[in-house]
């Protein structure tokens, strides 16, 4: 039976359980998340929850070669960049606010509170039923922009070099990586020393975290 984890149990991990259960009977879902009352409204067979935050969970839980098939990230944090910070050691991976020098090298630019730059193709809000289809966009019908994941993996910022971990579409508007992607985004972290631009990205949106690599 496959297996995969949903992180979070809000809007949008609701909205996962719901597209992903409906689409195929024969999944294991684990939901994790700190409201134990968001957790309990959810409903579907084969779920296993988890009172806990997400990134610890992870962090305690995942292992090189697990059996889950896929890691759905649907809290408001880059869980991607949390894990890693874990993984390697906060002392060794410092996060940078990036400044707004930035901006003009990105679409449509927002930096948060958190410190991380949240990138769109779209200047508008998109629909969560999206498909992501492959040559024009849900909303515009037109022929779509350069995809969000190869953009930021060109992206030339002083001395920051960027790294990418592509969001794949598990349902319309699901997204989610495998382990196998997490452990070798975690490894090309490990093997490079100076400045980066850690991503995660799908076709249409991104997050970009500022780390000094130390």
């Amino acid at each position: 039976m496959e297996t995969i984890w949903i992180m979070g149990a809000g809007q949008f991990g609701s909205l996962a359980l719901k597209q992903l259960s409906k689409k195929q009977k024969d999944i294991q879902f684990v939901l994790v998340d700190l409201d134990k009352e968001k957790l309990l409204k959810l409903k579907a067979p084969n779920i296993d929850v988890k009172h806990s935050n997400a990134v610890r969970f992870l962090n305690d839980n995942l292992e090189s070669g697990s059996s889950v098939s896929w890691i759905i990230p649907t809290l408001p944090v880059h869980l991607a960049w949390e894990w890693c910070r874990l993984k390697i050691g906060p002392q060794r991976l410092v996060q940078t606010r990036l400044s707004s020098e930035i901006d003009s090298l990105v679409p449509n630019p927002m930096h948060g509170s958190d410190k991380n730059l949240y990138v769109s193709n779209a200047d508008f809000i998109c629909p969560v039923n999206c498909r992501e289809p492959e040559d024009i966009c849900t909303v515009t019908k037109r022929p779509r922009k350069q995809d969000m994941f190869t953009r930021l993996e060109l992206l030339k910022y002083k001395r920051y070099t960027s790294l990418v971990l592509r969001s794949m579409q598990l349902a319309p508007g699901i997204g989610g990586y495998s382990p196998l992607q997490l452990f070798s985004f975690l490894k090309k972290i490990e093997n490079h020393k100076g400045p980066l631009l850690l991503c995660t990205a799908c076709r249409c949106h991104g997050v970009i975290t500022g780390v000094n690599r130390l």
